[in-house]
């Protein structure tokens, strides 16, 4: 049997063929016309794309179709993956990341030759050596991407959740964050500290007050040389087109409970203005999501875009998914879009020229976040100004001060190699992000801000924005104390100023979150009422500390015009002295979130969009 079955395979021995072959027999078919491979061929010469690649992504030929003429070109069987099941050990003795990584899974043996399914035969040259060190002789058959992809995950799904979980190094995971009642140290702190305050209730106040002010000071601080450092940069240059023989760029979006908006973000991807050929769209959505699912279904998704489901794990987070989707990506650039984005349709080849002009310390491009609902109500009025100052005035000047870039969630562009060296994204961090970006600083690589826009929805409902904002906060807990086991280590990678700048957008920014209550207090004098920590200050302390809170007033007023200015918005300037309302909020997302961190530290409250977005499809 293993004699008769063996003809039926690709030669070990076998080399490339000619790619043109397979425009030539679907020609022959009648499968495709002469115009759509003679425009195919022209894209290939120019980008450097796989013939069959683009064909599928024009959609110019049907999968089905063009499976089987490459299966007569190369003159090799196509394996119908979902009746006739691989061998797990042979899947096993590979790796379920290898499998998918190269497009291949071990099929089954024919006597003492292996047989390995591709989606990419022409590749079989490169990767045999790697194979045969494994698994021997080896043959080849065909089957889609789709189909091994659904069999690796039929079989090795749970490892492949376990791989997405535990990419980062343990030493820079929040993954062996205890709860609290598991964390003695913790627990007796806290005692300590509830005790100190019952024996000394005057003392400890006027020392949490004291890192109040402290905090508040130097996080004030950071924002004005932030602003001076972005308003005295010079104007950027122009970004020239991308040049020849541009890079495929894969674009991962995480999806959960999106139904609502999966039509129209297909819509608004589907507007970027980048070769079809060379974009890698990747839906990672999780496997129980059977309703975003559907909706996907139905959407009727082009050629260049694609769904991979992500396995259940121990947590459910966007970074697992993120992880778990990477493995699948073919571009040498990675792109992450929210759920809700409308990208600006030239975004793509901004970045990749950009990437093109610079040197391979830059790992990142942060692009500009915007809204597209601001007018919805006060809350987003006031969430639009927070991201004018923060994107366009002082995520610049702390990038051009050299610090550490707290990346935001979405339009991130990043080299690959880098990204694969450093583990991805840390599965268990709420704010994968931000933890991202101090992890790419650490080990030498900058983040660059990038003259383009990508507009989203304004979280606009005050409990759904203190659900969004405690995740965040959550995140910065638990990236500072992650990064924090080291401290030595830490001063050495960042150096001393980027250690300082960490601890103050961090940890100052923590500190003013979740004693701001303490500062408002007393806000109770002007009203004629006592406050007890007044009466045992000294009187140049009180001017002092009103001093402090006038100059925060002012920098934050000034700060929120100057970066609506900078936005095509015509919001009223006034809006922005409403910001001292807005702020504050923040304060039960501290609380809240310093709650999760004691109790369910990986808890994803996930933030529902689609609810305010409509103008966004009317361009």
């Amino acid at each position: 049997m293993a004699r008769a079955e063996r003809h039926i395979f690709a030669d070990p021995g076998i080399g490339p063929l000619p790619r043109r072959a397979v425009g030539a027999r679907l020609l022959q078919n009648g499968m495709v016309s002469s115009d759509d491979v003679l425009r195919a061929l022209s894209g290939q010469r120019r980008e450097a794309a796989r013939l069959p690649d683009i064909l599928r992504a024009r959609g110019f030929v049907r999968e089905g179709d063009l499976l089987s003429v490459q299966a007569q070109t190369w003159g090799v069987r196509v394996i119908d993956l979902a009746t006739s099941l691989p061998d797990l050990r042979l899947i096993d003795a590979v790796g379920a990341l290898t499998c998918l990584r190269y497009g291949l899974v071990p099929w089954r043996q024919v006597g003492d030759v292996t047989v390995v399914a591709l989606s990419r035969p022409e590749d079989f040259p490169q990767i045999r050596p790697m194979l045969e060190a494994t698994l021997g002789p080896v043959s080849i058959g065909l089957a889609s991407e789709q189909a091994i992809v659904a069999a690796v995950h039929a079989w090795r799904g749970s490892s492949l959740a376990l791989a997405a979980e535990n990419r980062v190094p343990v030493t820079e995971s929040c993954r062996t964050w205890p709860r609290l009642h598991r964390a003695p140290r913790a627990m007796a702190v806290l005692v300590a500290g509830f005790g100190l305050t019952l024996a000394a209730p005057v003392a400890v106040g006027l020392g949490v007050l004291a890192l109040a002010l402290l905090s508040l000071g130097l996080v004030v601080g950071l924002k004005l040389a932030a602003v001076a450092a972005a308003l005295h940069a010079p104007k950027p240059a122009l970004i020239p087109d991308m040049a020849a023989d541009p890079p495929i760029v894969s674009i991962i979006v995480a999806l959960y409970h999106e139904a609502d908006i999966a039509a129209r973000l297909v819509k608004r991807l589907a507007r970027l203005d980048y070769p079809a050929d060379l974009l890698d769209v990747i839906l990672a959505v999780e496997a129980e999501d059977q309703v975003t699912l559907a909706a996907l279904t139905r959407a009727e998704l082009p050629p260049w875009m694609r769904v991979v489901t992500v396995p259940a794990g121990v947590v459910k987070t966007k970074p697992r998914a993120l992880n778990h989707a990477l493995n699948f990506a073919r571009g040498a650039i990675i792109g992450i879009y929210d759920a809700e984005d409308a990208p600006d349709p030239a975004q793509l080849r901004k970045v990749v020229a950009r990437f093109q002009l610079a040197g391979p310390e830059v790992a990142c491009l942060q692009g500009i976040l915007d809204y597209y609902n601001p007018r919805t109500n006060w809350l987003s009025r006031c969430f639009t100004i927070e991201y004018a100052s923060w994107f366009r005035l002082i995520l610049p000047g702390v990038a051009r001060l050299g610090l550490a870039v707290p990346l935001g969630g979405t339009t991130l562009f990043f080299r690959r190699t880098v990204l694969e060296q450093l583990g991805g994204w840390d599965a268990y961090n709420v704010t994968e992000d931000a933890d991202l970006g101090i992890r790419l600083a650490r080990h030498g690589y900058r983040t660059e801000l990038i003259a383009t826009v990508t507009e989203e929805e304004a979280n606009c409902r005050a409990l759904p924005w203190v659900k969004q904002r405690s995740r965040w906060i959550k995140g910065y807990m638990m990236t500072w104390v992650v990064h924090m086991r080291a401290p030595r280590l830490l001063w050495r990678q960042l150096g001393p100023r980027a250690f300082f700048g960490f601890q103050v957008m961090f940890l100052g920014t923590i500190a003013q979150f979740l004693l701001a209550p303490l500062l408002l207090s007393f806000l109770v004098v002007p009203l004629g009422l006592a406050h007890p920590l007044l009466a045992v200050l000294p009187t140049w302390v009180v001017w002092a500390m009103m001093s402090v809170f006038v100059l925060t007033e002012v920098t934050n007023i000034t700060v929120g015009i100057i970066g609506l200015r900078r936005t095509k918005h015509d919001l009223g300037l006034w809006w922005v002295a409403t910001m001292c309302v807005y702020f504050p909020l923040a304060s039960l997302a501290a609380y809240k979130a310093l709650f999760e961190i004691a109790t369910k530290p990986f808890f994803w409250d996930k933030t529902t969009h689609g609810l305010f977005d409509f103008t966004a499809d009317k361009a």
